[in-house]
């Protein structure tokens, strides 16, 4: 079995991810190198890439242990580096994940507009449900929407609400959200990011169509 990727997937780069005040060399470096990973790196080499990104991830975190910008991106790293595991294996690492955005989401629920929120969300649609895991649609929706009512605008936050809804037969929906995440306004320094987002969307539109057709 093989988780989805990520985040894509996310997994969270996610909408509006401006730099930590307190910390904000060690958040551009993690947002930068997820994305060249994400968007540039040969897929085969993306798991081994992604886990040693998790290890930096986790020492930012360790030096900035209330930083809820810091905790979105290490459970960012770590869904995206399960994706790239995939199988049973990726399981224990998407824990990992959820336990970084819970965190993130305690610490403070704005942070980065809202991103631990749809990361989570995110999250919770992709893993497969009991007894293989703690996927739950419903959950997923409720999340998807918390970060929606925080950044209606956000290029990721509508664009994996978008995915979500097509995976549940829901396609018109799934259009209009991607009509909003078209919208949204580049981020600075996040361009690489950006350009692969909307890779991404131009993909999942020509699903969405041939549904509606």
């Amino acid at each position: 079995m093989r988780l989805v990727s990520l985040l894509t997937l996310l997994l969270c780069a996610l909408p509006g991810l401006l730099l930590a005040a307190d910390n904000p060399e060690p958040l551009r470096h993690l947002q930068t190198r997820w994305a060249e990973i994400r968007y540039q790196l040969p897929e085969a080499q993306q798991e081994a890439a992604f886990a040693r990104l998790s290890e930096e991830a986790a020492a930012s975190v360790k030096a900035a242990p209330q930083s809820a910008e810091l905790l979105t991106w290490q459970g960012i790293i770590l869904s995206t580096y399960a994706g790239a595991k995939g199988g049973l294996g990726a399981l224990g690492i998407a824990k990992r994940a959820r336990s970084s955005f819970e965190q993130a989401i305690a610490a403070n629920p704005r942070a980065l507009d809202g991103s631990a929120y749809t990361s989570l969300g995110t999250l919770y649609y992709q893993v497969p449900g009991w007894p293989v895991g703690f996927g739950d649609d419903e959950q997923a929706e409720v999340l998807l929407r918390k970060a929606l009512a925080i950044n209606p605008q956000g290029i990721d936050a509508n664009y994996f609400y978008a995915d979500y809804l097509l995976r549940n037969d829901r396609p018109e929906e799934a259009l209009a959200a991607l009509q909003q995440a078209l919208k949204a306004a580049p981020r600075p320094g996040r361009e690489l990011a950006d350009q692969g987002r909307r890779g991404e969307i131009a993909v999942l539109l020509e699903k969405v169509r041939a549904e509606l057709d």
